[in-house]
């Protein structure tokens, strides 16, 4: 998949429905870049800045949270530079890390959610983590 390009300092990287990957987006600033959301896999990450640097961008120095679901958060653990997500974020973060603890619960998710299946394979570890700044 190609990074768009809506003008010389926003990118996306869209939506993957096979997946339910969500689009992600790029700022270019002077000095930091920003990137939204951190995808749902350390895969999906390592996508997204594959196709950076085929644009010659740097990786974010900084990636904002939208909200806590997991296709949205369960890269975080693989970005480049620091997270940023509001305290209720980490809060619904903090409660997935501890139901992750239970075999079951990861088992239930798999079954009842295909994209999670077909994200993550039978002895891949789903990581969760909380954002590194908090509002």
């Amino acid at each position: 998949m190609e990074l768009k390009i809506l003008n010389d300092r926003m990118f996306y990287y869209p939506h993957q429905p096979e997946t339910d990957r969500p689009m992600l987006a790029y700022l270019k600033g002077e000095k930091i870049a920003l990137a939204i959301d951190a995808g749902n896999s350390a895969a999906h990450v390592d996508e997204f800045y594959t196709a950076l640097e085929t644009k010659g961008l740097k990786k974010p120095d900084f990636t904002v949270i939208t909200h806590w679901h997991w296709d949205h958060t369960f890269g975080m653990h693989h970005i480049h530079g620091l997270s940023i997500a509001h305290c209720k974020t980490n809060v619904m973060l903090e409660n997935e890390r501890n139901k992750l603890r239970d075999n079951s619960y990861i088992k239930i998710l798999k079954e009842e959610n295909e994209f999670i299946t077909r994200e993550y394979s039978v002895n891949q570890k789903i990581v969760v983590v909380l954002s590194d700044i908090q509002g």
